[in-house]
């Protein structure tokens, strides 16, 4: 993690905070879930919604295909989302997207698997790439926190995302490690 410990807005974080571990999800299926709960969505409803799903429906391809909508509704998801979880169950059920599954996939041909499916964007897929299987070297630019901390560590405009994506290159191979520390920054 040399490029991050040398960096001299990001070297001192990794000084503060140690390593951050970036990965695994010990159930990919709930984590993507998981990703689709949280997106456009403060971090504090997106946590209630989470805790009322796992308390009252079981957060399996099978359980969320079979909950009915009311259900899905009431702990807080909306009809979009109700979709996007139901799509995602159907393409867990379809094809290995675990770990296993997936293993020996580059990160460009995992993001398009996933973005195939309806609900599942590009932030989604990347989120996936990190936190479940572990990916070591993705850039999350769509997020809005990374965003935020760029801006705040290397003065940034929101816009500037190409301008983030080519400073980010300085980073590999261990850009997922950055971004722990950049939404350190904003947390």
């Amino acid at each position: 993690m040399e490029p991050l410990r040398t960096d001299p807005e990001l070297g001192p974080l990794v000084e503060t905070h140690g390593e951050l571990p970036i990965g695994t999800a010990d159930d990919e299926f709930e984590r993507l879930v998981v990703a689709i709960v949280n997106q456009q969505l403060s971090v504090e409803s997106a946590a209630a919604i989470r805790e009322r799903l796992f308390d009252r429906i079981e957060v399996t391809p099978t359980g969320v295909r079979d909950a009915p909508d009311d259900a899905l509704r009431d702990v807080g998801l909306s009809k979009q989302k109700i979709e996007y979880v139901r799509n995602v169950a159907d393409a867990f059920e379809e094809r290995d997207l675990t770990r296993t599954g997936l293993e020996g996939e580059d990160d460009a041909t995992v993001i398009g698997l996933l973005t195939e499916i309806r609900g599942v964007g590009v932030w989604t897929a990347k989120m996936y790439l990190i936190f479940v299987l572990g990916r070591p070297d993705v850039f999350p630019v769509e997020d809005l926190g990374i965003r935020k901390g760029m801006g705040e560590l290397y003065g940034y405009d929101d816009g500037d995302r190409e301008a983030m994506v080519e400073h980010a290159e300085r980073w590999r191979p261990y850009r997922s490690h950055a971004s722990r520390y950049l939404w350190r920054v904003v947390d």
